[in-house]
């Protein structure tokens, strides 16, 4: 990097670090924010996975995360809603905040955390009980669905929001894990906006199914995000393409960039998000 002159003004200086920052999008008229990430660092013991990571993710906005196996893809997103709290010799600094309200302070209540920030996983993992009952659980538990009639209407709006009510209506006290690899990830969807959560997080969600189920949760997405918003972790390039709004590209356990999507794939302002996403490495 070229060595400023010493005569450019403090004013001029403070412009052009804003406008070199990796994790500042181009766009002035950026949604609100919903979740924000700010200097955040993780250890698995003494092993440093995750350095200054600052984010910010958008109310009703998809963003996705990109980046090699291994970069802290998948870590970050767990901090998100404190998964992390359950390996040992985790240690984070850092703030992460819903609402510029603080989830690691000591007075969150972390079950209800997840209720407002829930996760859909890598490979779909429904509870070995009904279709019926993997929707109604959660709410029965939190006290959000008491009589029959309520869990009932509810079982149904969260299936309909999955897209999943017409194939499953007339069998919902089967089990769940009798559905097809798509159905399946469709039900744990529907069973996270079960506890109308404000927050879905999803790890890979697509990774395990075939084309035709991976294009039906692409569009279940595209729907949810009316409502929700939305931190996708993909390998996929395409398929961060197709639904995000926003795209970070982590990279060796920091955001080496954030933007706008059709930006980063189209105009990235790093190499290296550019070698990545042209395929020279990855």
């Amino acid at each position: 990097m070229e060595t400023k002159s010493e005569n450019v003004t403090a004013a001029e200086t403070q412009t052009m670090a804003e406008n070199n920052d990796a994790t500042t999008p181009e766009r002035a008229n950026a949604p609100e924010v919903k979740m924000r990430a700010r200097d955040l660092n993780l250890w698995y013991g003494d092993t440093q996975a995750l350095h200054d990571i600052s984010l910010d993710m958008y109310a009703r906005e998809v963003t996705a995360l990109i980046g090699p196996s291994g970069c802290g893809k998948s870590t970050f997103l767990r901090c998100l809603n404190r998964m992390n709290d359950l390996i040992p010799q985790v240690r984070i600094q850092g703030d992460v905040t819903l609402d510029d309200e603080d989830i690691y302070d000591a007075s969150v209540d972390v079950v209800q955390l997840r209720t407002f920030v829930g996760m859909v996983f890598q490979k779909p993992n429904p509870f070995p009980k009904s279709i019926y009952e993997n929707i109604a659980y959660a709410p029965r538990l939190h006290g959000t669905g008491t009589s029959r009639s309520e869990l009932d209407g509810l079982v149904e709006s969260s299936l309909k929001r999955a897209g999943l009510w017409n194939e499953v209506a007339d069998r919902l006290h089967t089990p769940g894990t009798e559905l097809s690899g798509g159905q399946q990830q469709r039900l744990c969807i529907a069973r996270a906006i079960a506890v109308n959560p404000e927050v879905i997080l999803m790890d890979e969600p697509a990774s395990a199914l075939d084309p035709l189920a991976t294009a039906t949760v692409e569009e279940l997405i595209h729907e949810l995000k009316d409502n929700y918003t939305i931190v996708i972790v993909t390998h996929n390039l395409q398929q961060a393409a197709r639904v995000a709004g926003y795209t970070a590209f982590f990279h060796m356990g920091q955001i080496a960039e954030f933007n706008d999507t059709d930006t980063l794939f189209t105009n990235p302002r790093e190499q290296r998000t550019e070698d990545y996403i042209t395929g020279r490495f990855g």
